[in-house]
């Protein structure tokens, strides 16, 4: 018998497949999935084919290449986002609140429609062809001007760079949605984000009492050759993007005889980023323990723990991009370690943050800490190609998302 009472499918019948009518609507949609979930690099159309059970030749039919499907994807939702802070010609009249109000939703909404492939054009959109990536970016900084506009005709004392800023933060916040799979009914969620975004608009960033320090000198003696070679690797794959960096590279960059070299103390490329992530995870995990031993109240617990968290994303700016964008290509047997071990952060910080705000249920406090967790790196990339992004800024942006005391 069929489970759930179905009739039993004649055995003598034949199978009829109707060719669906959005067929490229589906491949792009589960192809854009499988990007998001794996990397890129590590999704052949042989995959593609597979997931949608349809032969290699069916699918070339409809596209001539996987970086087709990649670069369409991205192209689309750029468009989108330019889309979503575009205003009906009805908005003339509204007032300013209004007006930002209305793009705010549309961001949510967009993103939360999008979520299984957000994460594609935050981590993966360095692997475009360069007149895709150009178009990209426009699309990008033609809604960030947007934005900004309309944040600074709520807010009109703020700065150009002030309004940027803020305009920056809403975008991340939304879109780190696309980082992780707490589940959350589309209405909660969009009022959380929504709080959350407007909570960053009406923050005031402080003045900040001395100038962001410069970038730290890595000063690695040449005996410990694992330290070298783990600090180069780092480098380059923030440089470059991981599967465009060969054991050659690191190699040369290290300052080592030959390629050979790197593997008396690594097995590989894919060990340096294993260990350069565990030595994250780990850290992150042992720091919150003595935090909470030695921090008088929930809210001085937390700043304590976003204070050091910035400070490390200051101090190795290449480490924290990295451990953000390059997850996908871990080896499988490291992942799911790593993973858990990501989760335990996730859930400690929203412990404390849940004791703050207790109307926050545990999946609200979750998803405001991961959106937390990724404004450095996104201000980072956005803001300060070149110099750091002034501490007290980000200290005080990540309190304002999260809506919790300015001061312990």
């Amino acid at each position: 018998m069929s489970h759930l009472g179905t009739p039993d499918a004649d055995p003598g019948a034949r199978a009829v497949r109707r060719r669906p009518k959005n067929r490229r609507t589906q491949i792009a949609a589960v192809s854009a999935a499988e990007f998001a979930a794996l990397g890129y690099h590590r999704v052949s159309m042989e995959d593609i084919a597979t997931r949608l059970g349809i032969t290699s030749t069916a699918l070339y039919r409809h596209f001539p290449s996987k970086y087709a499907l990649f670069a369409g994807e991205l192209l689309r939702l750029g468009e989108v986002t330019v889309a979503a802070v575009g205003l009906p010609e009805v908005a003339a009249g509204w007032p300013a609140r209004r007006r930002l109000g209305y793009a705010i939703d549309r961001i949510i909404a967009q993103t939360i429609a999008n979520r299984a492939t957000v994460g594609l054009a935050r981590w993966e959109h360095r692997y475009l062809e360069e007149p895709d990536k150009r178009t990209v970016d426009q699309h990008f900084a033609t809604a960030l001007t947007e934005l900004s506009a309309l944040i600074g005709a709520v807010r009109p004392s703020l700065s150009a760079h002030q309004r940027r800023i803020l305009a920056v933060g809403i975008f991340s916040t939304a879109s780190s949605l696309g980082d992780h799979r707490i589940t959350l009914a589309t209405k909660p969620l969009s009022a959380l984000l929504n709080s959350a975004c407007w909570s960053l608009i009406e923050t005031d960033l402080p003045t900040p009492t001395e100038p962001p320090p410069g970038p730290r000198a890595i000063e690695i003696p040449p005996t410990l050759k694992h330290e070298l070679l783990l600090h180069e690797a780092i480098r380059l794959f923030h440089e470059h993007g991981y599967p465009n960096v060969t054991v050659e590279d690191i190699a040369a960059a290290a300052n080592l005889p030959s390629p050979s070299a790197v593997y008396r103390y690594y097995r590989g490329k894919a060990d340096l980023l294993t260990t350069a992530f565990r030595r994250t995870a780990n850290h992150m995990s042992a720091v919150i323990a003595p935090t909470l031993a030695e921090s008088p109240t929930p809210t001085a617990a937390l700043t304590k723990l976003i204070d050091m968290y910035v400070a490390g994303a200051h101090e190795d700016r290449a480490l924290i991009h990295v451990y953000f964008a390059e997850f996908a290509r871990l080896p499988d047997s490291a992942r799911t370690p790593l993973r858990l071990i990501q989760r335990q952060i996730v859930t400690e910080w929203s412990t404390l943050l849940a004791a703050i705000r207790p109307t926050l249920t545990p999946a609200e406090s979750q998803i405001l800490i991961h959106a937390a967790l990724t404004l450095p790196v996104d201000y980072d990339r956005a803001l300060t190609p070149t110099t750091p992004f002034p501490r007290q800024h980000l200290t005080h942006l990540m309190k304002s998302l999260l809506m919790i005391p300015t001061h312990p």
